[in-house]
């Protein structure tokens, strides 16, 4: 058993608690690799800005749990060096098992998400709750969801999405215990979140996904008043990065992402948590490819993957300060 404390990592609690009073939303980034973590940590130290570093079931086996944790230690330390103690959380994004749950906790990951949302209600809630019990004997927060989002994300798909009931949320909170609550309210995994004849076009030609459910939104912070809510699917696939990508061999067709203005409003109510991968991709795809056709010759990694580097970092900052929210709010 590790604890996430001795690898001087944190949990969510007091950094969602200040979130929701400040109006802002925590950063969760997905990472698979080096270059991605250390572009996350170098974005949030330079905005002065918590971060979760964000690990799905499908990058843990592409990491390695051991070293996964290492990189997580390294993390703080490279903050550190930098001159910012920024909160740090390692958190298992969409964990589909109560054992996946457990062995992240028992190596050390400070917040675990178990998604139940494509099971009954009843399941959902003891599969939550089991989780829930385990975790909070070492102080590890969870996040539970309720609602299925449509898209594709690692090993999570779904072609259709359910938004999320606000009459159930009451008693999916107090029956499981979670600290917060993914919630359905039109986000979509993946880069390809919307079909297009689901889209409009504005007046640059450009697609326009159906807006999000604030309605939805509203209700559920009715019935569970200052209760932590996260938004998955949440990246806003540039459309600057797409056509990179597309000019340079790639075949990206109709990618299409939540509008940031949107990811905004959100941030300034009780949502405190918005998870971003698919943008990640596509800034690092984006850089990669532009370098293999600018310069067929080149061979060494450090070449390609640091200027993707370079970009992703970029990208991180531009989230923290524009569309979260969340820069500045570490002394």
């Amino acid at each position: 058993m590790i604890s996430y404390k001795d690898l001087g990592l944190v949990n969510t609690r007091e950094m969602f608690k200040k979130a929701i009073e400040g109006g802002y939303a925590i950063p969760a980034f997905n990472f698979n690799n080096m270059e991605q973590m250390q572009a996350i940590i170098s974005a949030c130290v330079e905005c002065s800005s918590p971060v979760i570093l964000q690990v799905s079931s499908g990058a843990r086996n592409y990491a390695n749990q051991t070293l996964l944790r290492y990189m997580a230690q390294g993390a703080v330390e490279f903050a550190k060096e930098m001159g910012k103690n920024i909160p740090i959380v390692l958190h298992l994004d969409h964990g589909n098992s109560f054992e996946l749950c457990k062995s992240c906790i028992d190596m050390g990951f400070s917040s675990v998400m178990i998604d139940g949302s494509h099971l009954p209600y009843d399941e959902n809630v003891a599969l939550t709750k089991k989780v829930v019990d385990y975790a909070h004997q070492f102080d590890v927060t969870v996040e539970g969801e309720l609602g299925v989002l449509a898209g594709v994300e690692d090993e999570v798909s779904s072609e259709v999405a359910h938004y999320t009931r606000p009459e159930e949320v009451i008693d999916f909170v107090s029956k499981t215990g979670v600290d917060s609550l993914a919630i359905s309210i039109g986000t979509s995994h993946g880069a390809n979140k919307f079909k297009p004849e689901q889209c409009t076009r504005n007046e640059d030609g450009i697609l326009v996904p159906p807006p999000l459910r604030f309605d939805i939104l509203a209700e559920i912070e009715k019935q569970i008043p200052g209760f932590p809510i996260v938004l998955h699917g949440s990246s806003s696939v540039p459309q600057e990065y797409v056509k990179i990508i597309n000019t340079h061999g790639g075949a990206l067709k109709d990618a299409v992402g939540i509008p940031e203005e949107e990811l905004r409003k959100a941030a300034k109510s009780a949502v405190c948590k918005i998870n971003i991968d698919s943008d990640g991709r596509l800034a690092m795809t984006a850089m990669v490819r532009k370098i293999f056709v600018d310069n067929p010759a080149e061979f060494d990694p450090r070449k390609y993957l640091g200027p993707a580097r370079e970009e992703l970092k970029k990208l991180y900052m531009h989230k923290c300060v524009n569309v979260l929210g969340s820069a500045g709010t570490v002394e």
